[in-house]
């Protein structure tokens, strides 16, 4: 099983009020770039460029939250990014509108990620 479908089956097997929030989110970073790697760690759908960069955690219910694993390395003009411990940024969407308005934003962080472990 690829570890995208790793993601897939556990977003289709997930009992979330935000459940397809969720799908679009994914939808959504997948779309910013073709190297991102998948798999289901720390008990979500998470995304790795070079090294870990978000996971999805679907416990919390009122909203789609990414944890982005060293976000304080990365610049984020939108404001999106909610500073947390340990280095780590949170983004917080709250409905579908928020996530579809937000697309290219979301995808710039992503896209800033990939520089920074590039650069």
């Amino acid at each position: 099983m690829s570890k995208a479908s790793k993601i897939d089956e556990f977003v289709s097997k997930l009992k979330h009020p935000m459940k397809a929030e969720i799908e679009e989110a994914i939808k959504i970073i997948r779309g910013a770039s073709k190297d991102l790697e998948e798999d289901v760690k720390w008990g979500g759908p998470s995304f790795d460029y070079k090294e870990p960069m978000a996971t999805i955690n679907p416990r919390i219910t009122d909203c789609v939250i990414f944890i982005f694993h060293k976000g304080e390395l990365i610049k984020d003009k939108s404001g999106l990014l909610e500073t947390a411990p340990k280095g780590k940024a949170y983004l917080r969407l709250h409905s579908m509108k928020e996530i579809k308005d937000n697309k290219a934003n979301i995808q710039n962080i992503v896209k800033e990620w990939i520089k920074v472990m590039n650069s």
